[in-house]
């Protein structure tokens, strides 16, 4: 298999899931804001939109601009993982437009899939199973792997290198799916094509320049291929 404008064969896909995959993000963005309003906190209800993609020094930033204490918080990302996670369970969680008939179209050609993600192991599992895609993976790696082998996360190149050696294909053979700018660019940064599909966040200048090519959605992707 190959994509438009590349001579290169690709033997193995690698993807980001929140935002890509499922439409994780907007959920999240929602819980922020129902989070927000039980806690009677001041902050914005765009502020999600602030952190779709964002490095952890940049979350870290906006937590000390708008948070008076740790505790505080922690309690309002408790708050807005505990929401998502029920929302999931109550079928909110879906599936991007295009994203089923990609991986039969993947898994038809006997593709090997992965998913390559900042979200912790539990619910990358969760999300997996809730929308019935978790066989077509053949592993995934989150922010637990990150931490576990002491590597540095997206927008680093750490974590596409070490899926690109699990999953055994040369990295000129590999393609990644990414939805946000840190994520376009740790792929880019591990030497791996990458498509950008955005969700939330428009794809900037440079996403334009570095991406092999941004979709509107999965459906504009399977065009792509040849």
């Amino acid at each position: 298999m190959r994509i438009e404008n590349s001579t290169d064969e690709i033997n193995g896909v690698l993807f980001d899931m929140d935002g890509l995959l499922v439409n994780s993000e907007e959920l999240y963005w929602q819980a922020n804001i129902q989070a927000s309003h039980e806690a009677n906190l001041s902050t914005p209800d765009d502020m999600y939109l602030k952190l779709v993609g964002s490095t952890n020094n940049d979350m870290q930033n906006f937590y000390n601009e708008y948070f008076e204490s740790n505790d505080q918080r922690d309690q309002f990302i408790k708050r807005t993982d505990e929401l998502v996670w029920q929302w999931t369970d109550q079928g909110k969680l879906k599936l991007r437009p295009g994203v089923q008939e990609t991986l039969d179209f993947l898994y038809e050609r006997d593709i090997p899939m992965a998913i390559v993600t900042s979200n912790t192991e539990n619910v990358v599992e969760h999300n997996l199973w809730v929308t019935g895609t978790r066989n077509y993976f053949q592993f995934h790696l989150n922010y637990d792997d990150v931490l576990k082998n002491h590597v540095r996360p997206k927008p680093a190149p750490d974590i596409y290198l070490l899926a690109a050696k699990k999953i055994g294909v040369t990295k000129t053979n590999l393609l990644a799916f990414e939805d946000s700018s840190p994520g376009l660019q740790s792929a880019v940064n591990a030497g791996i094509k990458c498509m950008m599909v955005p969700e939330l966040i428009p794809a900037s200048k440079k996403d334009h320049e570095i991406a092999t090519c941004i979709c509107k959605d999965f459906f504009a992707v399977l065009k792509q291929f040849r």
